[in-house]
Order: C-alpha cells, then structure tokens, then sequence
C-alpha cells in the first residue's frame, strides 16, 4: 500500500508540472499572438481607415497563426528537433517559418479580398510579397523564442544535475571502497578458508577462488557507472557461498533469476549491499539462522529485483544503516534514473524482510505479469 500511494503521489506531482507546462504555454501562445494583431491594428488605425473588415482579418489572422504554429510544436516534438545541432536546425527552421507564413498570409490575403477590404492598387505584386515576408518574420521570430526557451530550460537543468552528480560520486566512491575493503568481512572469509585448509583442501581452494573473484569485481567497478546484472548477482552468489561457510547450516539462499533479466544494467554493488544488510541485521541475530533469496524479473519496461531475508527490520535497524546502505541506495538510483527508479524495504511478514528494487530497462515492454 505504501509503494501504491508513493507511486500515484509521484504520478500526480507529474501531472500536476505537465499541466502547469501547458497552461503556460497557451497563454503564451494566445497572447502572443493576440498582441501582434493588436500592435497591427492600432499602427493602421493612425494610418489608414479603421473598419471592422480589418479586425476580422486580423482576428482570424492570429488564430490561425495559434493553431499553425501549435502544429509546428508538434512537429518539432515529434522529429526531436532539440536535439539536433544548429546545422541541421537552422535550414529546418527557415523553411517552417517560410512554409506557415505563406500560408498564413494566404489565409490572410483572401479573407480581405473577400471582405473586399483591398483597394485596387493594393493587389500588386509587391503586396502579397512583403505581407509573406513579414508574416514569416513573425513566426521565425516564434522559433527562436520556442527554441530559446527549451534551450536555457535545459542547460539548467543539465548544469544542476552535472553538479548533483559529481558532488554524488565522489561521495559514493568513497562510499564504495569502504563496502569493498569491508575488514569484517575479509577477516571472517580468510578465517573460513584457513578452517577448511586441513578439512576440505578442495572447499578452501574453491573459497579462495570466489574471494579472487569479488575482490576483482571490486576493481573493475572503480571504473564503472552500471554493470550487467548477471555480474552483480555472480559476486553475490560468491558472497553469499562464502558467508555459508561460516554460517553453516544457519544460512541458506536462492537465487531466482529471468534469463531476459540478466543483461539489464544496473549500480554496481547495489544487491551486494542489501544482501550483506539482510545478513547483518535478520539472519546473523537468529540462533537458527535463515535464508536469503533473490528474485528478478522484467516487467514492463522494469527491472523488478526483490531480496527477501528472514528476520524483521526496526527503526533502529534503518537508522543505524543510513550511512550506506537504505539512504545511499535511493540516492544514487535517484541520480541515475530520476522518478523511474524505485527502491523501498519493509518486514513483509512476522518473520521475513523484503528489500525492493524496480529499475528501467530501457528495453521492449514484456506482456508477462509480475506477482509480488
């Protein structure tokens, strides 16, 4: 219920920006457009004969231009125009406005001839000409204003989020080299492995082998911003194959993956952290011990990972992780995938914790459904 209620509430705040975005834009767009037809018509009222025909033709003139160049926003929408570079935009540009300015002075130019509001030296040439001109002028003035706006609307936005980045990863590097380099859990992986010297020779050869391979993964991450999750989950399967041997017959685990998952890419050491919690705070507490198990599935659009561990989780618990882990794992999903992200931790039962992340993939939405 509260991951419903964040999601709608996220939902609704979208809205809410969507439809102040488009209110702003009408009333931008209408009067705009309505100020051109006014400027014009008191520049011919102190020049020439004020009458009502000029009012309608100056009327339809500037809501015909509201309807055209709101087709041209389309346009520009759906062809990614913002994206382009200057190039390849400019030749677009020229041609839409001279393209809509013709049409809009045709429009214009033949509501007039019809009220019969043109003299007949006025139907020369030179007439229609100018009156294309300067209808094209307007609306390659209404360009620059459109592409303007959306152009410092964006370099806000990437400047603020190029500062919130770099100050995020040199916190999370610093961050992640204390997960990595964690003393506690090299000591208890190198005292396993010298019990099991005399016992099991095979066992500490293969120990040794899966510490090998998470101390390289900790490597090869200081040098990447996402990893697949299929490289994330080996490093905790060696983990968790690592810590079963301290534990005993106190732990188990499971790993429940989808083969269409194990591509999609993902925070490196982020299902580390959550597993090494639900170990820390569910199953090393309970004489019996418990079991962990991970879950992935892609479900529209989503990544959908779930850690299940046995145990509850308190207040404390959540406080005292705060450092790394519940605080840092929103953050950095908050900075690389914004509102589509989703991260949440809660005792599923009496006896079971669940810790939760849906992830975008970028990908082909999948017609299968996902139960929780």
């Amino acid at each position: 219920m509260t991951r419903t209620n964040s999601f709608h509430e996220k939902e609704l705040r979208k809205a809410d920006q969507k439809m102040e975005r488009k209110k702003i834009y009408w009333l931008s767009q209408i009067t705009g457009w309505t100020l051109i037809a006014v400027i014009n018509l008191i520049v011919l009222a102190s020049t020439d004969e004020f009458t009502w025909k000029r009012i309608v033709s100056w009327t339809i003139l500037s809501s015909t231009g509201v309807l055209l160049t709101h087709q041209l926003r389309n346009v520009i929408k759906k062809n990614n125009w913002i994206a382009l570079s200057l190039k390849k935009l400019i030749p677009r540009v020229l041609i839409s406005s001279i393209i809509i300015g013709n049409l809009l002075y045709g429009i214009f130019f033949t509501i007039n001839y019809l009220l019969g509001a043109y003299e007949p030296e006025q139907l020369r040439f030179a007439t229609p000409l100018m009156g294309v001109i300067n209808v094209s002028s307007i609306v390659f003035a209404w360009n620059l204003i459109y592409f303007s706006v959306h152009y410092f609307e964006n370099y806000k936005k990437a400047e603020i989020e190029s500062l919130i980045w770099e100050a995020a990863v040199k916190d999370f590097e610093l961050k992640t080299l204390k997960s990595q380099l964690n003393p506690h859990f090299m000591f208890n992986a190198l005292n396993s492995i010298r019990a099991l010297i005399e016992e099991d020779p095979a066992g500490a050869q293969t120990a040794v082998t899966k510490l090998s391979n998470i101390l390289r993964y900790s490597l090869k991450i200081e040098r990447s911003e996402t990893v697949t999750l299929e490289d994330e989950l080996q490093t905790v399967s060696d983990y968790l194959a690592l810590e079963a041997i301290r534990f005993e017959e106190r732990l188990k685990y499971r790993l429940d993956v989808e083969p269409a998952s194990t591509g999609v890419m993902i925070p490196p050491m982020m299902i580390q952290t959550l597993v090494e919690n639900g170990l820390k705070h569910g199953i090393s507490k309970r004489t019996q011990g418990g079991e962990v198990v991970i879950t992935s599935r892609v479900f529209d659009y989503k990544l959908i990972i779930q850690i299940r561990n046995s145990g509850q989780i308190n207040s404390k618990d959540l406080q005292s992780n705060s450092g790394f882990g519940i605080n840092n794992t929103k953050h950095r999903l908050s900075i690389l995938y914004g509102e589509d992200a989703y991260f949440s931790i809660k005792n599923e039962t009496h006896d079971s914790v669940l810790a939760e992340l849906v992830i975008p993939t970028g990908g082909t939405k999948t017609n299968e459904s996902f139960n929780n």
